[in-house]
């Protein structure tokens, strides 16, 4: 699956925005982008009012594992039919409604759990939504990639981002003034009545084409004992999607795999301490609601626009090196904030070089993921780069709130954008592995 380089002018490119499957994926990145800070940033915040320390905050990033390791149960999202759900809508929406409840049951839990009494129950509830958020993410990104062309994929990439950032915008900015104005119980209540836009929209948009492989079909009807149609079925389920990607690019399958593993590294790692730094330096959570989650909204739009425009135009693996770069370098600007202080312009400047570089960073990067996937096996393959693509960075932010109890923030943000350097390294060898073999 490639990308054709130069092949639109930058007016047929904007075009594409419009198309039907572009806007689809705004409500369904909208409904996926939700429930993210609701147990990321936004609950950090909450936990940083309550006294919790630092570290243990930071311990709750491993909450965040579970889109990480999400890989486990996409084969059974792509291949297990839920009886009758499936009938009436579909495999791929079936599985994004079944996500959509479970969301709303875990942030209801979440307020009916008083975390100051009991902490380990209370993240419990937030691995509930995780889990069903991620089993949306599953779901919602093999609807994204059967419901369009390759060549289409930057642009629906940034329609997703469109939407996931504005709910992640009302997850944020909304839910620290919803928590500022009344409580946070009302605010977490009140994100969990907003998942029903994403279950209408689930409801009206149609099932994309399910692509099952009739080799593995015509081969399991030859089986007639139980045990060996399990034993087929888990061959085919979880083992046959990793042995496609490695048949299919060989010992250079390694590369790409490390390639998606350290590519958000840097972003994620500083992520969860964002709040908790905003809040230390002196920002209300008015200040940070509205440059952080506000203003931050607008430049993530225009990095997501920049990338999906840049992937139309110029091919994937030219803005996938300036999109490593950018993320890494734009780090370093939370050092400058942290030596600043309660300063406003350098907020609203470290907002806006996070926000352009993870809109930009975003909406390139799922672009390539998606042309990496056989569609046979759409769920399990991305899952499988998604789930890398968070795990280390989810792992090493756990140890974030450490780092920073034992030195200050300016050496943290410095070790974050120096995270970097490998994605920026292997994007460059990737795009000159690509160059050679054309």
């Amino acid at each position: 699956m490639k990308f054709q380089q130069g092949t639109k002018s930058w007016s047929e490119a904007v075009k594409i925005y419009s198309q039907p499957e572009v806007i689809r994926m705004l409500f369904l990145g909208f409904s996926a982008g939700l429930p993210l800070l609701l147990v990321f940033s936004t609950l950090t915040a909450w936990l940083t009012e309550l006294n919790v320390s630092r570290t243990s905050i930071g311990f709750f990033g491993w909450v965040g594992m579970t889109y990480s390791v999400k890989v486990f149960w996409a084969p059974v999202v792509d291949r297990i039919k839920v009886p009758w759900l499936t009938l009436k809508v579909g495999q791929r929406r079936s599985w994004i409604l079944i996500g959509q409840f479970g969301v709303m049951l875990g942030l209801v839990s979440m307020v009916l759990v008083d975390p100051r009494s009991s902490l380990s129950n209370f993240a419990v509830c937030a691995v509930l939504v995780a889990f069903s958020s991620s089993t949306q993410d599953i779901a919602i990104d093999a609807f994204r990639i059967e419901s369009a062309t390759d060549e289409m994929q930057g642009a629906l990439a940034a329609g997703y981002q469109f939407g996931y950032r504005l709910a992640m915008l009302i997850a944020g900015a909304g839910a620290l003034y919803m928590a500022d104005v009344y409580n946070w119980d009302i605010a977490y209540l009140f994100m969990a009545f907003l998942m029903f836009i994403g279950v209408v929209t689930v409801l009206v948009i149609p099932e994309p084409a399910y692509k099952q492989n009739s080799y593995f079909m015509s081969l399991d009807k030859t089986r007639n004992k139980l045990l060996d149609r399990i034993i087929f079925w888990i061959q085919r389920a979880f083992m046959a999607p990793f042995f496609e990607f490695f048949k299919r690019n060989g010992t250079y399958a390694l590369i790409i795999l490390v390639f998606i593993a350290v590519f958000r590294l840097s972003d994620i790692t500083m992520g969860i301490m964002a709040n908790p730094f905003y809040l230390d330096i002196g920002f209300t959570k008015s200040e940070i609601a509205g440059v952080s989650k506000i203003f931050g909204f607008f430049m993530t739009l225009l990095g997501a626009f920049l990338g999906g425009l840049s992937v139309l135009r110029y091919g994937l693996y030219k803005p996938l090196i300036f999109a490593a770069v950018l993320t890494a370098v734009t780090n370093l600007l939370f050092v400058y904030l942290a030596n600043v202080g309660h300063e406003m312009s350098g907020l609203v400047l470290a907002i806006s070089g996070d926000n352009i570089s993870g809109g930009f960073a975003g909406a390139v990067f799922i672009a390539y993921l998606s042309s990496l996937t056989n569609r046979t096996f759409t769920a399990t393959q991305y899952a499988l780069f998604t789930s890398l693509m968070l795990l280390p960075g989810k792992f090493f932010s756990g140890f974030s709130g450490v780092i920073v109890d034992a030195t200050n923030y300016q050496t943290f943000f410095t070790y974050a954008a120096l995270m970097g350097i490998p994605a920026i390294l292997l994007s460059w060898i990737i795009w000159k592995k690509t160059v050679s073999s054309t």
